[in-house]
């Protein structure tokens, strides 16, 4: 999808580290930028907690399709939005670009089940993260 697909925007450095033998990121690095894109915001922009809060949110299921090759010292231009929200749980797409490139590199989404952090059982979202994962969703489900 074009960049245009996408809500937020936010830039991730590669690492060295990030690279694997055969030059490129490895694929497995590619699942970081998309928790790190979807906590990120969650945190700075829905009020999530990471620390202290009652509710978090587990990983449930993700999905991510390799379209070309990410470097290093390239700059990961990540970019998210939410495609369904439901009750308890939210699946976000996520298109990862290599600096100002019109086309991603890969693209996938990533489905949160918030819980209860102690219980582990599934809660309703919370009305102030719910509204600000809103202001995330394209299309017509909510």
């Amino acid at each position: 999808m074009a960049r245009g697909a996408y809500r937020y925007f936010q830039r991730i450095p590669t690492r060295w580290m990030d690279n694997d033998i055969y030059g490129h990121v490895n694929n497995a690095v590619y699942y970081s930028y998309f928790d790190t894109v979807i906590n990120a915001w969650l945190i700075a922009h829905a009020g999530l907690d990471i620390h202290g809060g009652a509710h978090i949110g587990l990983c449930a299921e993700s999905h991510c399709k390799f379209l070309a090759p990410i470097e290093f010292p390239k700059t990961v231009e990540a970019g998210l939005r939410v495609d369904h929200l439901g009750r308890s749980s939210v699946r976000y797409g996520v298109g990862l670009f290599v600096e100002d490139q019109p086309a991603p590199a890969a693209e996938g989404w990533f489905v949160h089940v918030f819980v209860d952090r102690a219980a582990r059982t599934a809660m309703p979202i919370e009305d102030p993260m719910r509204a600000a994962l809103a202001t995330l969703l394209v299309g017509l489900r909510k």
